[in-house]
């Protein structure tokens, strides 16, 4: 273990690159938990990771990477034991905290999860900060009043994104039947609908050229991965009562609405935020998806090691990338 594999991202007179380096256990963050990477995946964080302004890094050198599971090779932490398989997600890892796109991490106790019996060290991060995100927002949506048993009209924005697919995937599982999906990529229709949409809907379906404070109720409840003028023209369509669940901004950060969707529909917007999550209700929804989400075999998934990233990154800048992708690092 004297020498082993990472991208690091450095950062000298403004401009910023990053590339596969040999690096030891000293240029990585502290952490009483050494875990041996097995797998890490692709989030649209970790591609703004490697630009200049992308906002996620802030102190150079870092190690992108904001999901992993592995084995524990060292530990002093008295929940975690050498040989034991565990995972990672969110909390400050690839940001300013040493990542996952690295052969070894060092890893503060309280943000491991154990991997629960059911769960492959590959499925975990089939699943990652992106299906982990998609699970939460569900959950978020049917402590609102969303279920199965009155079938409402849902709709799920970015479809062909690694939230949006799996959010589909999972509403298919739990048996609902009215899911819509909104996507930018006509060219994908055929996929987003074999992960369980009932219908795929575009920006001309949606966003009207003038924007109303009210428009016609359409959808009960949104599962939002985009943000910005998607979520800002789709708020008014949401029926009396309904609700709106938000964790993502790849469409802008900015929202432009009225105050009277709240008022005069009842309808609620629900946060999501899957970084610092609360670890004692991780473990129900990892084991959720040990169990009756178990939806890995699924999914639209591309395998790549530490030097595939640089495609993938470039596919995502153009806004080509679908589905989940995993990087196998050893």
């Amino acid at each position: 273990m004297e020498q082993f594999k990472a991208v690091v991202v450095r950062e000298e007179n403004g401009i910023v690159s990053h590339a596969v380096e040999n690096i030891t256990l000293n240029d990585l963050s502290l952490g009483n938990v050494t875990i041996k990477v097995a797998y890490s995946s692709v989030n649209y964080k970790d591609h703004l990771a490697v630009k200049a302004g992308g906002g996620v890094i802030r102190n150079y050198p870092m190690i992108p990477g904001i999901d992993l599971s592995g084995t524990v090779v060292s530990s002093t932490s008295e929940k975690f034991y050498v040989g034991q398989k565990v995972l990672v997600t969110g909390f400050q890892v690839g940001m300013t905290h040493t990542g996952g796109f690295s052969e070894y991490v060092q890893i503060p106790e309280q943000w491991i999860v154990p991997l629960p019996e059911g769960l492959s060290l590959r499925d975990a991060m089939v699943i990652g900060t992106a299906g982990f995100t998609a699970a939460i927002s569900i959950d978020a949506l049917e402590k609102m009043g969303m279920n199965v048993t009155n079938q409402p009209e849902i709709l799920v924005t970015g479809a062909s994104g690694g939230v949006g697919s799996i959010a589909i995937r999972l509403l298919s599982k739990c048996g609902y039947t009215n899911v819509s999906a909104f996507s930018r990529k006509k060219q994908e229709e055929q996929l987003i609908r074999s992960f369980g949409a009932k219908t795929v809907l575009y920006p001309e379906d949606l966003i009207p050229e003038k924007a109303r404070p009210l428009g016609k109720q359409r959808f009960h409840f949104v599962l939002d991965a985009v943000g910005g003028k998607v979520a800002s023209a789709l708020i008014p369509q949401i029926h009396y009562g309904g609700s709106i669940s938000m964790c993502g901004n790849a469409a802008g950060i900015g929202l432009e609405t009225t105050v009277l969707p709240f008022i005069l529909r009842g309808i609620n917007a629900l946060g999501i935020d899957s970084v610092n999550y609360p670890i004692e209700g991780r473990l129900n929804i990892w084991q959720r998806f040990a169990k009756e989400w178990h939806i890995m075999d699924q999914l639209h998934v591309r395998e790549v090691d530490l030097d595939g990233l640089e495609e993938i990154f470039s596919k995502m800048q153009q806004g080509t990338h679908v589905g989940r992708t995993i990087v196998k690092i050893s």
